[in-house]
């Protein structure tokens, strides 16, 4: 979750320098799930390693259905974390080809 608070605030200061001298900016939504992945290295010539499954699947949803510059959670996300960050419970919102999904945004690390 560090990782994803960083990218996010690095990207909020960024779009704040730009816009004050005038240079094009952009935003960024984070999707973030928790589960099982397949992973493995693809490629006969040119190697790549990559991860599949259900968990992705879900972790892209959480993007799609995120804010800008907000941190978009699931439900089982949430339990691994509550208790270091503070969040908050969006509902529960619909995704593509996965029904309902129990959502929370990020706002910080506690303390």
């Amino acid at each position: 979750m560090g990782a994803a608070i960083e990218i996010r605030d690095f990207i909020i200061g960024a779009k704040r320098e730009r816009t004050i001298s005038g240079k094009p900016c952009f935003d960024c939504r984070i999707g973030i799930h928790t589960g099982s992945v397949i992973a493995g290295i693809v490629g006969t010539k040119k190697f790549a390693y990559d991860i599949w499954g259900d968990t992705v699947n879900t972790a892209s949803r959480m993007q799609e259905k995120s804010e800008a510059n907000r941190i978009n959670i699931s439900g089982s996300t949430y339990e691994k974390i509550k208790l270091q960050y503070n969040c908050h419970h969006r509902g529960k919102i619909e995704a593509k080809n996965k029904g309902f999904i129990d959502m929370y945004f990020v706002d910080g690390k506690k303390g």
